[in-house]
């Protein structure tokens, strides 16, 4: 009964998964994507950082207060390298932006506009203390309801969604992983997570990434493009 009862309530509200892509190369030019990786909790997966920092790669990276909390090494490796790493807000609890009390994949959301801007206003401040300005926010399931994307871009923050899901919640496999980042085209946005060192996805996504750079692909961080946000997120 309760989960029909959360069915019912999920389907009642009128959740948004926003896309997001970046202004298409003129014909001819090199094609570039953005990795954007989120940060929700636990550790941090060294063989993502490392290939990133090896490489020289530029992405994004979305981080929960909770999660800055144990993870100083990897802090001092973003910051140690600034050219490479753009760090965003994922919230303070990695509590999904919901402003009605809906469950989205087992996680209650937030539940009130209250809420959602304690989740927001959380996970800024945090990045804050380090001596970071964040610009962007993602939150936990990338679900959202229209007035919570509302709410965010008053407080304002643009709102990231995607345009190639890279490691399924990092529940894939490192061939499907692999896969899935390495078909991805120019002007898309990637989403993985770089917390998850024990997961098979980690392998997969490096060998994603290395694949597209091996076929002369470009990276970029967000703040450096021009993107196209659905459900306006970006506009």
């Amino acid at each position: 009964m309760v989960a029909l009862a959360s069915h019912a309530s999920l389907a009642a509200t009128r959740l948004v998964e926003p896309q997001l892509k970046l202004e298409k190369q003129p014909k001819g030019a090199v094609p570039r994507v953005a990795l954007t990786f989120d940060a929700c909790s636990g550790r941090t997966d060294e063989r993502i950082l490392s290939t990133l920092i090896d490489n020289n790669i530029p992405a994004t990276i979305f981080v929960t207060a909770r999660w800055l909390k144990r993870n100083n090494a990897a802090i001092a490796a973003f910051k140690a390298h600034p050219d490479l790493f753009e760090i965003e807000n994922h919230g303070a609890m990695h509590v999904p932006a919901v402003d009605q009390p809906v469950s989205i994949y087992g996680i209650p959301a937030a539940g009130s506009p209250k809420a959602v801007e304690a989740e927001v206003a959380g996970g800024a401040a945090a990045i804050e203390e380090q001596g970071l300005t964040p610009h962007w926010f993602r939150g936990a399931t990338a679900k959202y309801s229209l007035s919570s994307i509302g709410q965010i871009r008053q407080m304002g923050f643009r709102v990231a969604g995607y345009s190639v899901n890279g490691d399924g919640g990092s529940l894939l496999g490192a061939s499907a992983a692999e896969k899935r980042i390495a078909a991805s085209k120019d002007g898309d946005v990637i989403i993985a997570h770089i917390n998850q060192p024990a997961h098979a996805a980690g392998p997969g996504v490096v060998k994603g990434i290395l694949d597209l750079k091996a076929r002369g692909y470009a990276f970029v961080r967000l703040d450096d493009a021009t993107e196209d946000g659905s459900d306006e997120t970006t506009n």
